[in-house]
């Protein structure tokens, strides 16, 4: 059964249609297995019940449903029927038990998978690191003084340990790209707007809206590209989002592509593992490509100080408006971190109007370096796993810029591991595709993956 909870979704949803367990096993082998872990590595801040974990009225069966009897797991930001969404704040300790699953949830469960947990992140989902003052913090399964990354960090962590094939994130400057980096698994943020965000607490709206999005997560790029096709399209109620064709992974010819590759963004130069790690996986990709060359965006070296920008036009006015609101009248050291970070990118009308320009020369000169290129390979952050209360230092936050990059152009970024430091580790490169091809970020992670091996599970 061990060997069973380290397969991919996929392979376990085949083994359910073959006959060869099921569900009930399977999810009694998570629930047992997450009993075991989460005392080690605190990713789990509730299981769901059996009433509320059933699946939807609409579900598919047999044949039909890809995820057919399948866990998964969902941060606890993002609303399950008959469950309190905390998003890790105080205020909302106290909340009204959800009426309905978000959209992406409730498309889950119509693809026949079984919600059985929630998970940590950080307090309103503001740090790189999953500590909130009602749940404590999320260690890494790798190494437990270290941090499992936010805000997904309990997923990541939980996803990692075998305690859930797969689960949902969000992502508004490496949300779910840097905690899959951090404990080893695949993830993808997709292009703003291809995924509805309805029932994420906080809900999507304001200026910042474009920034961020839901993304999948999972030890296995092949779980991603089996679930995107399944969460796309518009509910009627994020007016954000667009139905675009989702293409296949499978059908993308890596021969035609031409990669770029960096490991210093300008900003924050990766250290000597992870750039060991890029380049090793830019150099062995290189055979497969039509064009491989190490160059990077010149307008890249903006993009820290922007997205702190628009984050923080108002100095965090409106965030901790927002909290006093939500009666969160104490907040975790991380948040306030954050906060205080903002406070120097206040402005006032005509300043946000210099942003907003920036803003839009920034994304011109990105979409300008794709004209030459397909995919860019680079870290998804400097380092390996930080330790615990270490992320809001000023040498470590910059670092975070590598994937801020990709959440103020709105493009898909999937993460894989492709190495580990000398301290065993795990290491992700990000692949970056154009707006909506979220197939060839896919294609070109699976390929990295088989090349490097992915996800390794931890010591116990």
């Amino acid at each position: 059964m061990d060997t069973i909870l380290s397969f991919s979704a996929t392979h376990q949803a085949r083994l359910i249609r073959d006959g060869q367990i099921s569900s009930a096993e399977l999810i009694q082998a998570h629930l047992d297995h997450i009993a075991r872990v989460n005392p080690a590595i605190n990713a789990v801040v509730e299981v769901l019940d059996k009433e509320t974990a059933r699946p939807g009225g609409r579900a598919r069966t047999g044949a039909s449903a890809p995820l057919l009897g399948v866990p998964f797991s969902i941060k606890d930001s993002i609303e399950v029927a008959g469950t309190v969404c905390t998003a890790g704040t105080l205020g909302r300790r106290g909340a009204a038990p959800s009426t309905e699953d978000a959209t992406l949830v409730a498309r889950l469960r119509g693809a026949g998978a079984i919600p059985i947990a929630r998970t940590n992140l950080p307090d309103l989902l503001f740090a790189f690191e999953s500590d909130n003052l009602l749940y404590g913090a999320t260690n890494n399964p790798y190494d437990l003084t270290r941090t499992s990354g936010g805000s997904s960090g309990g997923e990541a962590a939980l996803i990692a340990s075998c305690g859930s094939p797969l689960g949902l994130g969000s992502d508004c400057a490496g949300s779910v790209r840097l905690p899959a980096a951090f404990c080893g698994i695949a993830g993808i943020k997709p292009t703003s707007g291809r995924l509805p965000r309805t029932g994420h607490f906080p809900p999507a709206g304001g200026w910042i809206e474009a920034l961020w999005q839901i993304g999948p997560m999972s030890r296995y790029v092949e779980d991603l590209s089996t679930v995107m096709p399944l969460l796309i399209g518009t509910d009627g109620r994020d007016q954000a989002t667009v139905s675009m064709p989702f293409h296949d992974p499978g059908s993308v010819s890596l021969r035609d592509l031409r990669v770029a590759f960096y490991t210093d963004n300008g900003i924050a130069a990766a250290d000597g593992d992870v750039s060991r790690v890029v380049r090793a996986a830019a150099q062995s990709l290189a055979t497969e490509v039509r064009v491989m060359d190490e160059a990077r965006p010149s307008c890249l070296e903006s993009a820290y100080d922007l997205e702190m920008k628009l984050l923080g036009a108002d100095g965090g006015d409106g965030l901790w408006q927002y909290l006093e609101e939500l009666g969160s009248t104490e907040v975790h050291p991380l948040l306030r971190g954050w906060l205080e970070k903002l406070e120097a990118y206040r402005t006032d009308l005509a300043g946000f109007h210099r942003y907003w320009a920036e803003w839009d020369q920034f994304r011109a000169g990105m979409f300008a370096f794709f004209r030459g290129y397909d995919v860019i390979l680079c870290p998804a952050y400097i380092h390996p796993a930080l330790p615990h209360g270490t992320s809001t230092l000023d040498e470590n936050f910059r670092g975070f810029s590598h994937t801020m990059a990709y959440n103020l152009t709105g493009w898909p970024a999937a993460v894989v591991r492709c190495g580990e430091s000398e301290g065993g580790l795990p290491i992700a490169v990000q692949v970056v595709a154009r707006p909506w091809r979220e197939d060839v970020a896919l294609a070109v992670a699976g390929w990295l993956e088989g090349a490097f091996g992915g996800w390794k599970a931890p010591m116990e």
